[in-house]
């Protein structure tokens, strides 16, 4: 039996569910991981039952494709509620309020994942190459000979919005209004936490989103909203919510997460700058060195919350049925037991899995576009300004807990 002290929460605090900015969340990681696979904290939901988190790969990975066991959508279990933000009864649903693959299980996820699979390959992914290129070079054109930059707000956020946008077919004059829902939703949103003005923007998005979808449905055009819009129309049962519950989803994660890659990941590099040396000799292993800057600093900090169907013993702990069990992935990824000095941002290790990206059927369906956008992002920046530098020491980068992540505020650079 596993014998988690049930102070600890008390004595160390959780932090980055409570949504404080802390610079360096790693050796908590590292004591909570030391406490055992599975250990029990204060309920980041309020008066849900207990609530755990998974600290290490093995058993958080059995968490995340059991889904018989631990179900993403807590209305499921009998005389449990809703854990979604509750918003205007008549606003259009997203992601984050209506039944999008984030809170459903099978068969409905994996209906709803067939869908938008139809038109997110990976083939298609690929094909994008080119014009994710052309965008990375149009950013730099724009800063190059300035001399410094915010790797932020000049590379890493508009690289993946523009992409997104340009596959969604969102217009260009409503990508700073995207922008600004993303961030406020990002920042207002967490575990047991919503922000008193997030309702206001999430209903915005929902509206603008709705439009849209009205506006491609008479006029579709080689896009990938219209591809779904003739998806639905074919009768493979994709309803007007789940319509704009998915493309607020796709918009919304499209970006914030290769955002977040790009910004941490050239911050880790510049700060190892060993690391950042030894990549610039060997563009090839750019790929690489993406897999390692997402297990050592991915941008997810959790997995959405899964609650347990039953009673259960699982890794020596007594879940009860409609307990909260939340995989902790940055820790995961950092598991002894896995990895050969895991506190250590290595690029050339060779990774067989991590968990940055999830696990089993909700696993993240833009994954292969992430690593498309960070294979060129990387490879761009250090051929045209090998010479990159931070401008701020270290402990002065600012960052900030949003939703589920750490991402950076900015990183102004110099070259």
């Amino acid at each position: 039996m596993n014998t988690a002290n049930h102070d600890m929460p008390e004595k160390t605090g959780l932090p980055f569910f409570g949504g404080e900015d802390v610079k360096d969340p790693f050796p908590l990681f590292a004591r909570l991981r030391g406490m055992g696979p599975v250990i029990p904290v204060p309920n980041p939901l309020g008066e849900r039952g207990q609530a755990w988190i998974v600290t290490r790969m093995e058993e958080a990975m059995q968490v995340l494709r059991d889904h018989a066991r631990f179900t993403v959508d807590p209305s499921a279990i009998p005389g449990m509620s809703d854990i979604r933000p509750q918003t205007d009864s008549t606003a259009p649903q997203t992601f984050f309020t209506g039944k999008s693959m984030l809170f459903v299980d099978e068969p409905d996820h994996k209906r709803l994942r067939a869908l938008v699979s139809k038109a997110f390959t990976p083939r298609y992914m690929e094909s994008l190459r080119p014009r994710v290129q052309e965008i990375a070079d149009e950013l730099l054109d724009r800063v190059q000979a300035q001399g410094s930059m915010d790797i932020v707000k000049d590379y890493a956020y508009p690289l993946p919005i523009h992409v997104i946008s340009e596959m969604l077919g969102v217009p260009r004059e409503d990508r700073e209004q995207i922008r600004i829902w993303s961030g406020a939703i990002a920042r207002g949103l967490g575990f047991g936490k919503q922000d008193p003005e997030v309702a206001e923007h999430l209903k915005a998005f929902g509206h603008y989103t709705s439009q849209l979808v009205a506006a491609k449905r008479k006029s579709p055009s080689d896009d990938l909203i219209s591809q779904l819009i003739a998806i639905e129309e074919e009768g493979d049962r994709l309803s007007e919510e789940e319509l704009i519950s998915m493309v607020t989803l796709l918009i919304f994660a499209g970006h914030e997460t290769t955002s977040n890659l790009i910004a941490t990941g050239t911050f880790l590099l510049l700060s190892h700058p060993e690391q950042w040396n030894k990549l610039k000799a060997d563009l090839g292993l750019v790929p690489s060195a993406v897999e390692e800057l997402l297990r050592f600093h991915g941008p997810a900090t959790a997995t959405g919350p899964r609650f347990a169907t039953e009673d259960i013993e699982f890794a020596g702990q007594q879940i009860k049925r409609g307990d909260v069990v939340i995989p902790l992935v940055k820790s995961a990824n950092r598991d002894e037991l896995q990895f050969n000095q895991p506190e250590e941002l290595e690029i050339t290790r060779n990774i067989k899995r991590h968990l940055a990206f999830g696990h089993g059927v909700h696993m993240c369906l833009g994954a292969p576009l992430a690593r498309v956008e960070g294979d060129i992002a990387f490879t761009t920046l250090l051929k045209r300004i090998p010479h990159l530098r931070l401008s701020l020491p270290v402990e002065d980068i600012s960052w900030e807990t949003t939703l589920s992540s750490q991402s950076l505020k900015s990183l102004p650079v110099s070259f």
